[in-house]
């Protein structure tokens, strides 16, 4: 009964957004409320005199952004919330979709000045391909945005997905007084630009009580009453069902940064949101009440302490007890691992654990024996999927600028590129390193790290590319030949699988009708590829 309980006070999820929606100030608000943290730090581009809580690389504090997952864990409610904040930027794209694997919902930000942007678009497609439920929180109130309902429509018309409002403003920008919550009847208002928790809440008995009048102003409340009631003819109530099969999507708005409406988030959160449920793996999906221990490393860290040079694996737990200082199966390696210090986190604070249940996140402390995607069991033989690579967009190769350290060169690409930032390729003759990212950004944090961390510097020379393309077949001699043909554009994963660097799209529409045999794949997780 022990196990069942520790999943039911579970909730395991990813604040997910386009850049500077908000999404880092809303997790400290978060964990402010949480009572994890006692002061938020401001991020504000380049100017940054302390570093948000969950930005803890260097390069993130001077660039003012999130260019890497981080995993905070914080009680609330009752519940245990274990909280991924993800890069909102769009060259770190597959570190957030990789993070998607490894939560049981998200809470989606948008900016109400700007409204659904491209990256947004894209993170709810991988949303709607796993039907991962989402709650939105339309951030940034206090600032000349738009219409609530033109937001509203935008939502269902750009990411496919129903919305049901859940609070609503009373006013915008200069008029923004606070929020009212369609739930509980609560009216929140705040003073502007305070950056401690507020906690008090007016309970008034719906938008017909006359204190609705006092405590806003007349015209404000008439409009209150006008929206709502519109609302209430509009949008069907809030199915829960629906909202954890990824059908409908609750809708809060307010401003992370001033905590408006950032509580009534929290607490719909703890009240809806699933707990820990199955996950796929080879040999049929594997439920959390299961009490053999699974889990899949998600995402690797390497140097989260450059004074110890640490790499650390991020690992999802599925089913059963994580203990410390247990031996359990490297399905992969077919090895026998223990832990003697596995951590829990908040952000760059790490706290060892003796146990962790479905649902927890936790880090393992790795000699480079972890690769993304690699699970550990009670002994079981068996393989989560759906934690696929993507075919990058842009591939450099790598040039070494100083001869003398190629040893801390060769290390730390290859660390790098285990924790999912980019990925690597190795051309024959010549060992050729090239690296393929989503975007320019990851080449520079690439180049920072590598010198302030390994002491290794390096440049990189673009080459002509457009895709990497996994590849099978049902002929093997076909696939072969093929290699030997196009010797010049084949270069070999980590994993040494061979992969077909397309050099445009027209020549990889071209190999696809000359090669019938062969599938090109620009996803590594074959059987489960959607060809893009």
């Amino acid at each position: 009964m022990a196990l069942q309980d520790e999943i039911e006070r579970r909730r395991t999820f990813a604040i997910i957004s386009h850049p500077d929606a908000g999404k880092t100030t809303l997790t400290e608000k978060f964990l402010l409320y949480g009572g994890a943290i006692q002061t938020a730090g401001a991020v504000k581009s380049n100017k940054i005199r302390r570093g948000a809580t969950s930005d803890f690389m260097e390069i993130e504090r001077q660039r003012g952004i999130s260019v890497s997952t981080s995993v905070m864990s914080f009680g609330y409610g009752g519940k245990l919330i274990n909280l991924l904040d993800t890069p909102g930027h769009r060259d770190f794209a597959e570190d957030t979709y990789r993070t998607l694997t490894a939560v049981d919902s998200v809470v989606l930000v948008i900016d109400c000045v700007k409204g659904v942007e491209a990256q947004t678009e894209r993170l709810m497609e991988v949303c709607r391909m796993r039907s991962t439920p989402v709650i939105v929180f339309i951030n940034k109130l206090d600032l000349e945005g738009r219409d609530p309902f033109d937001l509203l429509d935008e939502l269902e018309a750009k990411l496919s997905i129903k919305v049901r409002p859940m609070s609503w403003p009373i006013g915008i920008g200069a008029t923004f007084q606070g929020v009212y919550d369609l739930y509980s009847h609560g009216l929140r208002l705040f003073d502007p630009g305070k950056t401690k928790v507020e906690q008090s809440s007016t309970r008034i008995d719906g938008v017909n009580d006359p204190q609705l009048d006092a405590l806003v102003g007349e015209d404000p409340a008439a409009e209150l009453r006008s929206n709502i009631e519109l609302i209430e003819g509009v949008y069907e109530p809030l199915n829960v069902d629906a909202y954890r099969k990824g059908r409908i999507a609750p809708v809060f708005f307010g401003s992370a940064f001033n905590n408006f409406g950032v509580k009534e988030v929290l607490d719909a959160f703890v009240g809806i949101a699933p707990p820990p449920g199955p996950r796929p793996t080879d040999k049929g999906e594997v439920l959390p009440e299961d009490p053999m221990f699974s889990g899949f490393v998600f995402k690797i860290h390497a140097n989260l302490d450059p004074n110890h040079r640490d790499r650390i694996a991020f690992l999802r737990v599925c089913s059963g007890r994580f203990e410390r200082n247990t031996y359990y199966t490297h399905v992969r390696l077919d090895k026998q691992v223990r832990f003697a210090n596995p951590t829990s986190f908040l952000a760059a604070q790490k706290t060892i654990v003796d146990e962790a249940w479905p649902g927890d996140v936790i880090g393992l402390f790795d000699t480079g024996s972890f690769k993304i995607g690699d699970t550990l069991t009670d002994g079981a033989r068996f393989n989560f999927r759906g934690i696929p690579a993507f075919s990058p967009e842009l591939f450099r190769e790598v040039v070494n600028m100083d001869p003398m350290k190629s040893k801390q060169l060769d290390k730390g690409i290859r660390q790098l590129t285990d924790e999912g930032v980019a990925q690597l390729y190795t051309q024959q003759p010549g060992n050729k390193k090239i690296v393929g990212c989503v975007g320019e950004l990851q080449f520079e944090v690439i180049a920072y790290r590598l010198e302030h961390e390994y002491g290794a510097k390096c440049a990189f020379q673009q080459i002509p590319a457009h895709k990497a393309c996994w590849m099978t077949t049902t002929d093997e001699d076909a696939l072969d030949q093929f290699i030997r043909v196009k010797a010049q554009q084949i270069v070999q994963d980590k994993d040494g699988n061979p992969v077909f660097i397309a050099p445009s799209a027209y020549m990889l529409d071209l190999e696809r009708r000359n090669n019938p045999a062969i599938t090109f794949h620009t996803t590594s997780e074959f059987k489960t590829a959607v060809e893009q």
